[in-house]
């Protein structure tokens, strides 16, 4: 089955059972419909398939494949309702619909991102299903470390002050191992350290995670510079006009193509045991380079 099947029907299902869960959790006030609003229905939802695939690995079951994934899209969702803040990247359009600080004022929408980010450790620290106390710790606080200053939020710091900055390779690099790489580093890895796999084993699950993210980061900088607005469901070239430090402004778009595939044929080399037992660990990695052939 192609990669894009997959990720489509993870989507579809994945979709549902967030829907109800937000439904079900959450009340009808403002700041609920604001949380909602952002949630519901909201991108291909990468993240959430990377968990599924990791799941399957480990055989972790599927209600808490489902948890970990709900809590990811909540961190993940807090973060671009922060990102379209005007005090960020002002952007008015998220997924093609007003962002939320234009449909809910940016008090709200500060508060919505707060609560999202909030709600993720609600899942992870109480709706988790027979995992061992020490492993939910573990999990809890590998997840503060990718969302806190060394990870999501450090990395959106870097992005800020990197503006119309002369930085070297390794800066960028760095902005998107954190900013990005962070987040889909906790979504690969979390079933492995639930299910307390190997030291090693967790090591690769956190370097796959970090790299492809890293991969995703740069291409999607890429896609922002060649797209329309009815393609990417937020206003394009936005990077370029704001004097965004990216690597496609730093080395050109075929350089910064050919070291996506490099970075991705070292991990496939270094762990290649993984990617033999696993041939769609592959795929996935060169999903977001081959959006550009």
């Amino acid at each position: 089955m192609e990669i894009n099947t997959l990720i489509n029907l993870n989507k579809t299902k994945f979709d549902k059972f967030y829907n109800n869960l937000l439904l079900s959790k959450l009340d009808n006030s403002f700041l609920s419909k604001a949380m909602k609003y952002s949630s519901i229905n909201g991108g291909k939802r990468i993240r959430s398939f990377l968990v599924s695939q990791s799941s399957k690995m480990v055989n972790l079951s599927s209600e808490n494949s489902m948890i970990i994934s709900s809590a990811i899209e909540s961190i993940h969702t807090y973060s671009l309702i922060h990102d379209d803040l005007p005090s960020m990247d002002n952007d008015d359009f998220r997924r093609g619909k007003p962002s939320s600080h234009k449909k809910f004022g940016e008090a709200t929408a500060i508060l919505a991102g707060d609560a999202l980010h909030d709600f993720a450790f609600q899942l992870i620290s109480g709706s988790l299903k027979k995992i061992e106390p020490d492993k939910n710790l573990k999990l809890i606080n590998f997840l503060t470390l990718c969302t806190g200053y060394d990870g999501l939020a450090g990395g959106q710091s870097l992005d800020l002050l990197f503006e119309n900055k002369k930085i070297s390779k390794k800066n960028i690099i760095e902005m998107y191992a954190k900013k990005t790489g962070k987040l889909f580093e906790f979504s690969f890895a979390a079933p492995f350290i639930i299910k307390g796999e190997s030291k090693k084993r967790i090591e690769f699950s956190k370097i796959y995670g970090s790299i492809f993210g890293i991969i995703f980061q740069i291409i999607d900088d890429l896609i922002d510079e060649i797209n329309s607005f009815k393609i990417l469901g937020k206003t394009p070239g936005k990077d370029k006009k704001q004097g965004k430090r990216t690597l496609l402004s730093f080395i050109g778009e075929a350089k910064t193509i050919n070291y996506c595939e490099e970075i991705a044929e070292d991990l496939i080399i270094k762990y290649k045991k993984e990617f033999y037992n696993n041939p769609v660990l592959k795929e996935l990695l060169y999903y977001n380079i081959d959006k550009l052939k």
